[in-house]
């Protein structure tokens, strides 16, 4: 069984996964989303993902070194760099960074595999973006 069907028993979403290196340790990160429009994880949501999957991971690991494992929320200004991550955003305030060094802060209205739209009637490729993430107004 695939880690994204596992999510989805418990009402969750893998937002994304990595594997970093600090120091001497390895870590297998991955980052969840609630499957509805509340999209805020607890604290319980983590730990019942990550208990649901170690021993999937135990059998299958994600490298050939020794790990530890992170499940979190990628947090409420989240990077946007796939499409996926577009399309779980929709309807949120993103702040999005264009190669031609413009910044636009506006709602993402849709996103599709090559473009999205915003709020304030711009329509950019993915090729055109430096860099997004969602934007909380402080």
């Amino acid at each position: 069984m695939q880690l994204d069907d596992l999510a989805k028993q418990l009402n969750l979403v893998i937002y994304d996964t990595e594997l970093a290196k600090e120091g001497d340790n390895f870590i297998y990160r991955i980052y969840i989303l609630k499957n509805s429009s509340n999209k805020s994880v607890s604290l319980d949501d983590c730990e019942k993902f990550s208990r649901l999957i170690s021993p999937i991971l135990d059998l299958n690991p994600p490298t050939d070194e020794k790990y530890f494992l992170e499940v979190s929320s990628p947090g409420l200004e989240r990077k946007l760099t796939k499409p996926e991550h577009f399309k779980l955003s929709i309807g949120e305030i993103v702040k999005v960074k264009t190669k031609e060094k413009e910044e636009i802060i506006s709602k993402l209205l849709s996103a599709d595999d090559e473009n999205i739209a915003l709020e304030d009637g711009t329509i950019l490729n993915y090729a055109d973006i430096k860099s997004t993430k969602t934007y909380i107004y402080w």
